[in-house]
């Protein structure tokens, strides 16, 4: 999340309701600045049909806090004008189990509205939510996967099934889930940054040469990115020290890390800092292997 541009106690009415819309949109979780914008502002009569929406933003950022007056006050006013909304009763789950432990009790709860209504996608996210925080990792993943056949296309869920499967040393359906991104979203080069490093710990011949592939489409999307150039240059390296490749091959990969290591060389100077010895030694060392 970016600095705000002035105090929140400076913004109008009208900054202060598009700034937390913005949060909306961009699912960032701030809750000390909502709730400093909904207690020093007075928004609650100018929002208009936005009140709803932001009482329950109100409502998670206290939840975040466990500040139990302010989660009693917005509950309060969402359960009298939506008595049988799921929404607020995914809310009430988390206030009144959730944030007392009673986990399962609050599995439980979720498993039965899920099934009245297998389309809510929050109830999922919420019970997986639950499980990865008891660190029952492969009953977090079993959901994930479910959840996942019938909402294909949420990119949220897809990079968090694979940091749950890096987590467990399943390189191979973690690469997929990436695979899954990359095709979503082809101009987002922190996937194929990800997906690159998720080959490279692979570590057979072919996945380096796919995380080379990837790791220099990242560089292609981002010119300013040192992880995609270290990157070239390390499965380069690795490439170029294979007896299965012919010489000109290897001669090849060494010229690529070579010029990965120039590029490298060039972003240092550009930003060069008092903790230049670190980086110098970082950098003598990367070329000192290229002598090797």
């Amino acid at each position: 999340m970016t600095e705000l541009a002035k105090p929140i106690s400076k913004l109008s009415k009208d900054e202060a309701k598009e700034l937390l819309q913005k949060w909306r949109e961009e699912n960032v979780r701030c809750p000390e600045k909502v709730r400093e914008i909904w207690y020093n502002l007075n928004l609650s009569d100018s929002l208009g049909d936005e009140k709803w929406p932001v009482i329950e933003q109100v409502c998670l950022a206290a939840l975040d806090l466990q500040d139990a007056f302010l989660i009693k006050e917005c509950l309060l006013e969402l359960d009298t004008k939506f008595p049988n909304s799921s929404r607020v009763k995914r809310l009430k789950a988390m206030a009144k189990l959730e944030m007392r432990d009673r986990h399962d009790e609050a599995l439980k709860l979720y498993d039965e509205m899920i099934k009245k209504d297998e389309t809510n996608s929050l109830i999922y996210k919420r019970k997986i939510a639950i499980l990865i925080s008891q660190d029952k990792i492969a009953e977090a993943i079993r959901d994930l996967c479910e959840y996942l056949k019938k909402f294909l296309n949420d990119t949220e869920a897809w990079s968090e099934l694979c940091d749950l499967y890096i987590q467990e040393q399943e390189y191979v359906k973690a690469a997929f889930c990436m695979e899954e991104l990359i095709l979503s979203n082809p101009h987002n080069y922190v996937y194929y940054l990800k997906y690159a490093e998720i080959q490279y710990t692979i570590n057979s011949s072919e996945s380096i040469e796919l995380a080379k592939s990837y790791f220099s489409q990242a560089f292609k999307l981002n010119c300013d990115s040192l992880r995609a150039l270290y990157g070239i240059y390390l499965s380069s390296m690795v490439l170029s020290s294979s007896s299965k490749i012919s010489v000109n091959k290897q001669k090849e990969h060494i010229k690529t890390a070579s010029w990965a290591l120039d590029r490298i060389n060039e972003q240092y100077e550009k930003v060069k800092t008092p903790i230049s010895n670190e980086i110098d030694s970082l950098i003598d060392g990367l070329e000192n292997s290229l002598k090797i």
